[in-house]
């Protein structure tokens, strides 16, 4: 593991090394986390076209008012918080994985969308998010003509 830390430098690229190793720190730190909450909270899936962005996210236990979507630039940031359930007088805590408390996850967009063109929707603790991308940003096809 060391030889690929600190492998020869490269005069082409000198920052091949910093690149490298901090990759190996975050391998290295990427099962460190807070025990109540997952490396990265809420989970979601995002996918991309042409067009438009849609993204997930999994928020089981929630209502709509629990969550604050805003969108700046090419950032997507949701934030919530879960309410902390506890233990009647006399009970002890066995497993607690839920999350409890406010988490915030900000998600970088491949390209910029407009603000006045998105769709949030919220069913059986899922959230869906389509967002679509101004028209004037849209790549636009070119027809050549023969000469």
């Amino acid at each position: 593991m060391l030889e690929t830390v600190f492998a020869p430098f490269s005069p082409a690229d000198p920052f091949a090394d910093m690149r490298r190793m901090q990759s190996t720190m975050n391998r290295l730190f990427d099962g460190i986390r807070a025990p109540d909450r997952p490396a990265t909270y809420p989970p979601v899936n995002f996918w991309a076209g042409q067009d438009s962005v849609v993204m997930t996210a999994e928020l089981p236990g929630l209502a709509e008012g629990d969550i604050e979507l805003t969108v700046k630039d090419t950032t997507l940031t949701i934030r919530g918080t879960y309410p902390d359930h506890e233990a009647n007088d006399g009970m002890v805590w066995h497993r607690r994985e839920r999350p409890v408390g406010s988490f915030t996850r900000s998600v970088e967009l491949p390209f910029r969308i407009d603000p006045e063109r998105i769709e949030a929707r919220f069913q059986s603790g899922v959230l869906t998010v389509e967002m679509q991308r101004p028209e004037e940003d849209k790549p636009k096809r070119i027809t050549i003509r023969a000469s």
